[in-house]
């Protein structure tokens, strides 16, 4: 009974030391790939403006701009976007909801592969309908926007192998 134990237990140990790890740089390729992917379906939707000056009161929980992004900071910024999209009810939103998913999982794979931990982001819990469904266009514009300056810095960032 112990021999079929530790026979089992060997050819395990035998198949995990023949799998190698997915290097850093192959997931920090992938993201950079992700974020293009994203900022071209932005690019995409039909009614978005190249340059938008639009402004919508009471969306102030959008994320500033960020100089320096860290990946804690970097996570807690695509589950905030990833929070704002997912109310809206745009079908045009949909695939890149589903991207902005995988997104974080790559980047959560990438600072798993630097040791780095991440907390959920706080604040948030829940939004407004009355400022989502007030203007839906205008948000649906200006919280793209956002997201497309925010990926392009974060694009620009993973260049530097950014730290936790």
């Amino acid at each position: 009974m112990r021999c079929g134990s530790l026979c089992q237990f060997l050819c395990l140990w035998l198949c995990l030391s023949c799998v190698e790890a997915v290097p850093t740089q192959k997931i920090q390729d992938d993201t950079k790939v992700l974020i293009k992917t994203i900022i071209t379906r932005i690019n995409g939707i039909s009614h978005m403006p190249s340059v938008s000056k639009y402004m919508v009161t009471g969306l102030d929980f959008l994320p500033g701009f960020q100089s320096v992004l860290g990946l804690s900071m970097m996570n807690e910024l695509l589950e905030t976007y990833q929070k704002i999209l997912i109310n809206l009810p745009s079908r045009n939103l949909m695939q890149i909801s589903n991207d902005m998913e995988n997104l974080q999982h790559l980047l959560q794979l990438l600072a798993s592969s630097k040791g780095c931990h991440f907390h959920q982001a706080e604040g948030l819990q829940s939004l407004k309908g009355s400022i989502l469904e007030a203007s839906l266009y205008s948000t649906e514009v200006v919280v793209l926007n956002g997201l497309k300056a925010f990926l392009q810095t974060m694009l620009r960032q993973l260049e530097f192998s950014p730290e936790c």
